[in-house]
């Protein structure tokens, strides 16, 4: 097959999916006629990639090997259509998002925080591609943080302009040989639990969570939203990350999140560099059996499955009350075409084929270890009942019973993550914040950044 692939910066990628995390607020280059507004999408009655030699430019997350993947197995089933990919740190992505569009707008994208970009007609609109292949017959949930109303607001209703290649969740991921060793012989099911079991690890000289703090996207982000989830509900958290009237990051409940994770520092549960640590110096520590749990998604469930097999656990994070309500960061992991995409047709050609063919979605499981999206009654493949991928996915269908899909924090507006949870949580690590003070800023900085859009 020939392809090319250009090298991005070296260093580890964040998805959260983490992916869908932030983005800049940049404005595109100056020197670009911005794209005008693209309406909904005219599309063919069978979009496709058709039988002439085609190259379809893309734009990917760098250290994550899905997406190359399910690039690979489709230049088989399709060998007219080659792939021309540039690579880059999520960070970077997250920078260059709006000038990349604009200035020299790819196919395929992997895509940061999408209001910004919506709001500046860089992306194309998807409803006539959702019509033609039938994605608005999905399960609704599954396109709903990918919709957008006009100017990019409300998040959650309106046009859909992204695609998700999986649908990914974060939990909490353990070591099963040092939860052994301090006597854990099954997942705590409360909070008070959790403690406990931290408290135990420190004691037996095991750092209790192996975490990041690091760099322009930190880690901390993770427990502290699965500490909100602990203590309150999922809705008012998903209606401030869609930009909804009137929510606010400041509120009781998320208070006793953020005094939680106060006191997780304090006792010293992270490592005494977490905000040194990035995240390929995480996984690497976890890997190499360094801490005991680790706040993360189940993009690295087939990584982990391969590097400590029959060695990790995966478990959602429990409740405050015992059979409390689950909730779990979940959304897409989320890929756009530029609203300027030379062969829009054949990349959204390749988005449907992800969910819908049966050797895709196998890798998807595979290799992303997360659920693929697509129709409620599609193909999914068997997983080996003692791979973390199996519990992984077996969490996902828990979480959707309870409802409690929550999109990420740091996904509230472009610029949240990398200005505001990131340096107020690296305060927090260095005792020059509050929880009080932590939450009163970014709901200030989420004012801000709302006004000034």
């Amino acid at each position: 097959m020939a392809r090319r692939v250009r090298p991005g910066r070296s260093g580890a990628a964040l998805v959260i999916a983490m992916g869908t995390l932030a983005a800049a607020c940049a404005a595109p280059g100056s020197n670009s006629p911005q794209p005008q507004a693209t309406g909904t999408s005219s599309v063919s009655a069978a979009p496709g990639c058709g039988s002439a030699p085609i190259t379809i430019n893309g734009y990917f997350e760098t250290g994550f090997p899905l997406p190359k993947a399910l690039t690979t197995e489709f230049t088989k089933q399709h060998p007219n259509v080659t792939w021309d990919i540039r690579e880059d740190q999520f960070a970077v992505i997250t920078q260059n998002a709006p000038r990349v569009l604009a200035d020299n707008p790819p196919d395929l994208m992997r895509l940061p925080q999408v209001s910004e970009l919506v709001k500046d007609n860089l992306l194309k609109n998807l409803d006539g591609y959702a019509t033609a292949f039938g994605w608005d017959k999905w399960p609704a949930s599954q396109l709903e943080q990918l919709r957008l109303g006009p100017g990019g607001r409300p998040r959650g209703e309106g046009s859909l302009y992204a695609l998700g290649l999986n649908f990914s969740m974060t939990g909490v991921f353990y070591n099963k040989k040092l939860a052994a060793q301090i006597g854990m012989t099954a997942p705590p099911t409360t909070l008070a639990e959790l403690d406990q079991v931290l408290d135990k690890a420190k004691n037996a000289g095991i750092t209790p969570i192996m975490q990041f703090n690091g760099g322009a996207t930190g880690g901390l982000a993770f427990p502290l939203q699965n500490l909100m989830a602990s203590y309150g509900p999922a809705g008012p958290i998903n209606d401030w990350i869609f930009q909804k009237p009137g929510a606010t990051i400041d509120t009781p409940s998320n208070l006793q999140a953020a005094q939680h994770l106060e006191k997780w520092i304090k006792a010293g549960y992270f490592p005494k560099d977490v905000n040194a640590l990035d995240y390929a110096t995480m996984m690497s520590r976890f890997i190499d059996g360094q801490g005991l749990f680790m706040f993360n998604g189940d993009w690295e469930s087939g990584n982990l499955d391969k590097q400590m097999p029959g060695n990790v656990g995966f478990l959602l994070m429990p409740a405050a009350q015992q059979d409390g309500k689950l909730a779990a960061m979940s959304a897409p992991l989320t890929f756009g075409i530029a609203a300027n995409a030379k062969n829009a047709d054949c990349a959204a050609f390749f988005l449907n084929w992800v969910a819908t063919d049966k050797r895709a979605r196998e890798i998807g499981v595979e290799v992303g270890g997360s659920r693929p999206m697509g129709p409620a009654d599609a193909y999914m493949p068997a997983v080996a009942a003692d791979k973390v991928t199996a519990s992984t996915l077996a969490a996902g269908a828990e979480i959707a019973k309870d409802n409690g899909a929550m999109d990420f924090i740091a996904n509230a507006t472009g610029a949240i993550y990398a200005k505001s949870w990131t340096p107020q949580l690296q305060k927090l690590v260095a005792g020059e914040q509050t929880p009080q003070e932590l939450l009163k800023t970014v709901q200030a900085d989420y004012a801000g950044q709302l006004e000034g859009n």
